[in-house]
């Protein structure tokens, strides 16, 4: 299934979260779209397969420290639009996301993007009411504005019923927090105002960009018939999606992501798993590791994790001491691995990270090259669990927890009698099974608690190398006057821009939309390169049939595309597709 990496991460700052650092506070950092995109190469390189980003709306607070994304103002607004006191989102602008996730996709990383659909934070109105800005940057007149019977009342924030509307009719009331003003989808007025707001922000969400997927944020709170059809509609029907059910029960887990209305459309977040890792890794209860985990289930629909941005600066539900071996566990047995950016990346990257890089690098390959097929314990006690992957080649690895002494094993293997073996991790020497397929070695202790107490032991003779995969990106940019790209008026210009390697074939696709492209409308389409000379153009007219513009990149850079045009009826909306190939490796370190 590949490994992902929870490309961001929440720290403390003067006892206060914040997220990642950026140059609107931290002079010298990198926008988090900007680093990604240098990163992407690198990253593909150690062998992760999937990127998962912070929210990439923009939030209350605009661009400050604690503006993580999930307290979404505007969800159209990518960074394109001055509001919450900033263009920029706290990660960065449109076109460095746009540009992210297409060089994301030339070395074969998928992307997948928050969804939060759950709140709103930021009324600027009065109670309950939303209101953004339009194309031109200050006129409200924004697409997707809300009003009080989007959202549910009752929960004292001003709030009284009516005109605020009942809660809908989610999974979990108890465990339902508004965390802002939370939408009602089941019980809006106007009635299925929100859905389908919704399912257009989704839409235009996911072809504007080109991501791959998506985690969709607190599903517990969520009217499960919504996000069974939301991610069914439209472009996300095709689009990876995992959720975060925020609960450790397995049959919990189960009954939401099998039954009726989700019916395994989305994986689920395997908490449960999370708190036996926590259980073995902080309390030394070995025994919990054993079956453990909605994996144990249902690995093809369980997303493990050891941290992530939630737990990991929550009091009592983080992983403290020995997360190597918590990463040895999720990356060498079933489900789909995500590993936490805070614990990848060290302190030279942002303040506060753990910078396990070097030892999850190594797990990474072994999860990439080793670890297939059904899981079996071969050994547990006390202090050891050792843990053999049946497909082939095989897998055995052992897990030691004891931060006193080194444990010799003995035990049954998948492998077979007399074979060889060799130890992935570098710690043992080559060892071979007896005439019974059982394999002896020495695991060492953990004597100083960082767990990297554990052996992976293998078919000799694997080691090769992860290559990129080069894949083309198609992103729609949408003129659309309470979008963020006005329409398209007689005389007047419009403009996009991408960021394609050197030699990248570039399709240019415009699709005029509505009355206003009538008889005598034309279209001209120009495309410079980074010194800003035109090459490429083309002219339609009405009544041609929709081609794209075709030509060749010769320079890597900010390639823009520029409309003009005359004859229009009045504003005319439009759609312009580009697809591109990203660049491997930057020219430029941020623009």
């Amino acid at each position: 299934m590949g490994v992902a990496l929870i490309a961001w991460g929440r720290f403390f700052e003067r006892g206060d979260k914040v997220t990642v650092p950026a140059p609107s506070t931290d002079s010298g950092a990198p926008w988090l779209w900007d680093y990604l995109a240098g990163m992407a190469s690198d990253l593909r390189s150690v062998g992760f397969t999937a990127l998962q980003l912070p929210p990439a709306s923009k939030a209350q607070g605009g661009a400050e420290p604690g503006c993580d994304g999930y307290g979404v103002f505007d969800p159209r607004d990518l960074g394109s639009k001055p509001q919450q006191g900033s263009t920029p989102t706290r990660y960065g602008t449109v076109d460095a996301l746009r540009r992210m996730i297409a060089c994301c996709h030339s070395v074969g990383i998928d992307v997948y993007l928050d969804v939060v659909l759950h709140q709103l934070i930021g009324e600027n109105g009065g109670p309950g009411v939303f209101r953004y800005a339009g194309a031109d940057g200050h006129s409200l007149n924004g697409r997707g504005p809300m009003q009080p019977g989007c959202f549910r009342g009752g929960t004292g924030n001003q709030d009284p019923i009516p005109p605020f509307r009942p809660e809908d009719a989610v999974p979990v009331p108890a465990d339902d927090f508004p965390f802002g003003r939370e939408k009602v989808y089941q019980n809006c007025v106007p009635l299925d105002y929100t859905l389908h707001d919704a399912i257009d922000f989704g839409d235009w969400l996911f072809r504007t960009t080109d991501a791959d997927g998506m985690r969709f944020d607190d599903v517990k709170g969520t009217w499960a018939p919504f996000v069974s059809q939301f991610m069914r509609s439209k472009s996300m029907a095709s689009k990876f999606a995992y959720a975060e059910y925020f609960d450790g029960n397995p049959a919990a887990l189960n009954d939401w992501v099998t039954q009726s209305p989700m019916l395994s459309r989305s994986l689920v977040t395997d908490f449960t798993l999370h708190w036996a890792l926590q259980a073995a890794c902080d309390s030394g209860n070995v025994t919990a590791l054993n079956g453990a985990g909605y994996a144990s289930w249902n690995p093809y629909l369980s997303c493990t994790f050891v941290d992530n941005p939630d737990t990991d600066t929550s009091p009592g539900e983080q992983i403290v001491s020995n997360k190597l071996l918590a990463y040895a566990f999720i990356l060498t047995t079933e489900g789909y691995p995500f590993v936490y950016g805070k614990d990848y990346f060290g302190e030279d990257v942002w303040p506060g990270a753990y910078g396990l890089k070097p030892w999850i690098d190594n797990l990474i390959w072994i999860h990439e090259n080793l670890a297939s097929g059904n899981t079996v314990t071969q050994h547990i006690d006390g202090n050891v669990i050792v843990l053999n992957r049946t497909g082939h080649p095989g897998l055995l690895t052992a897990l030691n927890f004891d931060s006193v002494n080194e444990h010799s094993i003995t035990c049954e293997t998948g492998f077979g009698p007399h074979v060889r073996l060799h130890d992935y991790t570098g710690k043992h020497e080559d060892i071979w099974t007896d005439g019974q397929g059982r394999a002896s070695f020495l695991i060492p202790s953990n004597a100083d608690r960082s767990g990297k107490s554990y052996l992976c032991f293998s078919l000799p003779g694997y080691g090769a190398a992860f290559e990129p995969r080069l894949r083309a990106t198609s992103q729609t940019f949408f003129g659309a006057d309470d979008l963020d790209l006005p329409a398209l008026r007689s005389g007047t210009g419009s403009v996009a821009r991408v960021y394609a390697s050197l030699g990248s074939p570039i399709s240019v696709l415009l699709e005029p939309n509505g009355t206003a492209w009538t008889r005598g409308a034309s279209a001209l389409l120009e495309i410079a390169g980074p010194d800003k000379r035109v090459i490429g153009r083309k002219t339609t007219v009405y009544g041609d049939a929709p081609a794209p513009l075709e030509l060749t990149t010769g320079t890597a850079g900010w390639h823009t595309v520029t409309l003009s045009g005359s004859g229009f009826a009045g504003p005319m909306p439009y759609e312009l597709t580009v697809t591109y190939n990203g660049a491997q490796r930057l020219e430029e370190s941020r623009s």
